[in-house]
């Protein structure tokens, strides 16, 4: 066999060899490429112009710059934040960041003043403050949009207190529950989220500007002036955390995949029960599509993109702890990929919560579905082993076991419970009498179930009514 001939050795009139494709410039090309972060930090636009503008006006007071200088960066920011918001802004990657990009064309508009805004501070405080301020509204909306899911599962509660499904345990048929109560549960689950979200921003809600690069500054600056401004509670204490810790971003993180796991077991109910096999709920057009081939399908597409999603954000979380899992302080290079797993994360809870409210407030019950469901299994089982401890004073195991031994009997039967005749049911326990029958049937079980929290269309009633009055305020 004939060798290839070997390639000529790279010239130093060649496009470098070694590096290739898009790189073709070499190492410098690569590093323009990982080091600008301007892809994906421009979403913080608005925030940098607001601790820009803050901190200038604290030069200002402060007298470390002049009322003339001031005026003119204050006005230039505002057009600058006019020309991106418009979308007139060119990125450029050789500037790097949206900080570099915000200066370079401040200085293109007003000149050499421009370059006096970035006194007393540095970029590591800069984008710490700036990705706090960001992940600080995204946790407001975080809470607005599950604020708005827990309307849509309170609606629908109300509208089934009394609407009768099974309960599972592994799957298998448990206890008959109401559909209002099954909701209810999703509604606390928001609820926590909720209140994490509120932890959270309570905690995120200091200053870093002013530690300027991990030291503070000699200049004489005031630090409150500018946490008020920006309404933060107050300055961060120690200048080398506030520039070095993204804890903020990994508690947004931890929260967002906690509610993501929550909506998507909503999620994965809302595929069994859509299907052919359970026919407990319709989804309506909006959230579902049709099969390229087979025309009597409606596919749950919305409920299993957010499954899917759920993925990505406890990824992005995961991401983030193991960027930041073996930092020395204070700032490094590293800290730029904190924002892309963030960023994604709150579009990804975001959508996926949009998505479920509306699946949740068009989606059609289908009650006799439910309640067949309900009928067809022993779910009344327990009712008859309680009934046995509380009427009859049989130890629960003893009644476990003469129960078991009813439902062996109904089932060889291909009968309910309820079908059993008292004869039948006396020659298994001789203490069994007519009233036994009073908690066999699925409605008398779910009537029973009258302890707070339980699945009585009473108390059912009486949450739902106690979620809006609790859940109602921002």
């Amino acid at each position: 066999m004939t060798k290839p001939p070997a390639a000529a050795p790279a010239g130093p009139g060649d496009a470098n060899a070694l590096w290739g494709g898009r790189f073709a410039a070499g190492p410098a090309a690569v590093m323009a490429e990982i080091n600008a972060s301007i892809g994906v930090d421009q979403r913080l636009y608005a925030e940098d112009i607001a601790g820009s503008a803050a901190h200038c006006k604290m030069l200002v007071a402060t007298k470390i710059l002049s009322a003339a200088d001031g005026e003119a960066i204050l006005s230039g920011l505002a057009q600058v934040e006019r020309e991106i918001a418009a979308g007139a802004m060119a990125f450029d990657p050789a500037l790097e960041d949206i900080h570099m990009h915000v200066e370079a064309r401040l200085k293109e508009l007003i000149g050499e003043p421009a370059g006096r805004l970035h006194t007393a501070r540095s970029r590591n405080d800069q984008v710490a403050t700036d990705f706090r301020l960001w992940v600080r509204a995204a946790l407001d909306r975080l809470d607005a949009g599950l604020k708005r899911f827990q309307g849509a599962l309170l609606d629908q509660a109300e509208r089934h207190v009394a609407t009768i499904l099974p309960g599972f345990t592994h799957l298998q048929a448990a206890q008959p529950v109401t559909f209002g109560h099954h909701l209810l549960a999703y509604v606390e689950m928001a609820g926590r989220d909720r209140g994490r979200a509120l932890d959270c921003r309570r905690r995120l809600n200091e200053s870093p500007l002013g530690a300027a690069a991990l030291a503070g500054t000699s200049f004489p600056i005031d630090r409150e002036m500018t946490a008020r401004a920006l309404n933060f509670d107050r300055p961060m204490g120690n200048s080398l955390d506030a520039v070095s810790d993204r804890d903020f971003a990994l508690e947004y993180l931890a929260l967002a995949a906690i509610a993501a796991v929550h909506l998507s077991r909503l999620a994965e109910e809302l595929v069994l029960w859509s299907s052919a096999q359970f026919r407990f709920v319709h989804l309506s057009d909006a959230y579902t599509s049709g099969s390229s081939i087979m025309p009597q399908k409606r596919n749950p597409d919305a409920a299993e993109l957010v499954r899917a999603k759920t993925g990505r954000i406890v990824g992005a979380l995961t991401a983030l702890l193991i960027v930041l899992k073996g930092l020395p302080l204070a700032y490094g290079k590293d800290m730029q990929e904190d924002k892309q797993q963030t960023f994604d994360a709150a579009d990804s809870i975001e959508l996926c919560l949009a998505a479920m409210t509306g699946m949740i407030g068009d989606m059609r019950i289908e009650a006799a579905a439910m309640r067949a469901a309900a009928a067809a299994g022993f779910i009344t089982a327990t009712d008859l082993a309680d009934w046995l401890v509380r009427v009859k004073g049989l130890p629960f195991r003893e009644a476990h076991h003469v129960t078991g031994r009813l439902v062996k009997l109904a089932e060889a039967g291909g009968r309910g419970l309820e079908s059993l005749t008292l004869a039948e049911m006396q020659a298994i326990f001789p203490g069994i009498t007519e009233d036994v029958f009073t908690v066999l049937g699925i409605e008398n079980s779910v009537l029973s179930r009258v302890s707070f929290g339980g699945t009585a269309p009473v108390r059912v009633a009486e949450a739902v009514a106690a979620a809006r009055a609790r859940w109602s305020s921002p």
